[in-house]
C-alpha cells in the first residue's frame, strides 16, 4: 500500500491542512530519503521524511500509512520522530520582534510610524 505524501503529512499532523503540505512540497521544503519530493509522490513504510522549518529540520520515519484523518492521539503513532532538538531562539530576535509590534486597535500607522517600521525591518 502507498499513500500520497501530501495526504500523509496532513493526516500525521505535520501540517494543519493538505494545501499547506502541498505548498511546502512544491517549494522544496520536504525531502523523502534525502531527495526533494513532490506532493504526488507515493510514500512507503520505513521511508524518512525531512521537513525544513526555518533553521530546524524535522525528521520523521514512516511507520503506518493512512490517508483518512485520525484522532490527534493516534496521529503520533504514524511515525517516529528522530529530529534533533530545536535550536534555542536568539533573545535579541525576540526583543526586535517585540518592538516592531503595534497595539491592536491603534488604527493605521501614520507616515512617520511607517517609516520607523521600515527602518526597523531593514536592519
Amino acid at each position: 500500500m502507498s499513500v500520497r505524501l501530501d495526504k500523509w503529512l496532513q493526516v500525521a499532523r505535520a501540517f494543519k491542512t493538505r494545501s499547506q503540505a502541498t505548498r511546502a512540497c512544491s517549494l522544496g521544503r520536504v525531502r523523502v530519503n534525502g531527495i526533494v519530493a513532490k506532493p504526488h509522490r507515493n510514500l512507503g513504510i520505513g521511508e524518512r521524511v525531512e521537513i525544513e522549518r526555518g533553521d530546524w529540520c524535522q525528521i520523521l520515519e514512516v511507520r503506518v500509512l493512512r490517508d483518512k484523518p485520525v484522532r490527534k492521539a493516534d496521529a503520533a503513532t504514524l511515525y517516529v520522530d528522530v529530529s534533533p532538538p530545536r535550536p534555542p531562539r536568539d533573545p535579541l530576535e525576540r526583543l526586535v520582534a517585540r518592538t516592531m509590534r503595534r497595539d491592536p486597535g491603534s488604527g493605521r500607522p501614520t507616515k512617520r510610524q511607517r517609516r520607523d517600521l521600515d527602518r526597523w525591518r531593514r536592519r
